[in-house]
């Protein structure tokens, strides 16, 4: 039996439509949207700028934790449970190189400084606000939209096109609070969401993804969001974009060898013979 054929239950217990998991996005950043606005007067957020244990409550903490809870209730109704605990599709064992450079790239560029000095609580809210990105969107996309996609017949190269796709879309929808980078967000967005599915996949779950997609925010929020105006922006914060730039390169040049070889397939000739 091929390594890649898997059982309909692998998948869950209930089917999704395409559509649906689309309206399910929808709901999950229109939660964000909606909460954080009501939580808005609270939050008081200018510029970006998230410099107070106020800011992450009422910013992030509330609208993101209600859409966490609303992923994980779906995956509930939906019986899929095992799609977030197990990926039935393994790809060869080089991907692992993507996991590890987020690894070092989050060792390296945290603004350890900037976090000593917002002080221990704060840091640890940010550390939580972080894990409810990393797990909520993973979940939606990685977890409900990688099987929602499978289940409908399409091959892994379009699965992992679309729910990336979709994830970068979804984010243009910052352009509602008046953020003009959204377009450029949602392309990044959309590189970043590939990245993690090839990291759900050589992991064989949605967790190690969802903690290194926290991890990754982390990172970023670290060196820009929690400096003030009027500092210079961290420049560990940069390790992102080469993150992108060197895991973008190894996957296109690699990108032939991502899935396991099929049982009975010719091996490599050395180039010696």
């Amino acid at each position: 039996m091929d390594s890649r054929e898997v059982s309909s239950t692998d998948y869950g217990k209930r089917p999704l439509p395409i559509v649906g998991f689309i309206v399910l996005a929808v709901v999950y950043i229109a939660i964000i949207k909606v909460v954080g606005e009501l939580c808005s007067d609270r939050a008081d957020i200018v510029d970006g700028r998230v410099l107070t244990e106020d800011n992450l409550t009422y910013g992030f903490l509330i609208p993101l934790g209600a859409a966490l809870v609303f992923v994980y209730l779906i995956i509930t109704v939906l019986g899929w449970w095992r799609t977030v605990l197990y990926d039935p599709k393994p790809v060869r064992k080089w991907v692992w190189f993507i996991p590890i450079v987020f690894v070092v790239a989050i060792a390296a560029g945290i603004n350890y400084q900037g976090l000593a000095d917002r002080g221990g609580t704060f840091t640890i809210m940010l550390i939580g606000a972080s894990l409810l990105v990393g797990f909520g969107e993973e979940g939606m996309f990685r977890a409900i939209g990688v099987t929602s996609l499978r289940r409908h017949g399409l091959t892994e190269g379009k699965v992992a096109l679309w729910s990336s796709v979709i994830f970068g879309l979804v984010h243009i929808s910052n352009i509602i609070g008046g953020d003009a980078r959204a377009l450029g967000q949602a392309v990044i967005v959309s590189f970043a969401g590939y990245f993690f599915y090839l990291v759900r996949r050589v992991s064989r779950s949605n967790i190690l993804n969802s903690f290194l997609h926290a991890g990754f925010d982390f990172m970023i929020i670290s060196g820009t969001a929690i400096i003030a105006e009027d500092e210079d922006a961290y420049p560990g914060s940069g390790l992102a974009i080469l993150v992108y730039l060197v895991c973008g390169i190894v996957v296109f040049v690699k990108r032939h060898t991502i899935e396991p070889a099929l049982p009975g397939s010719p091996s490599p000739v050395p180039a010696s013979a």
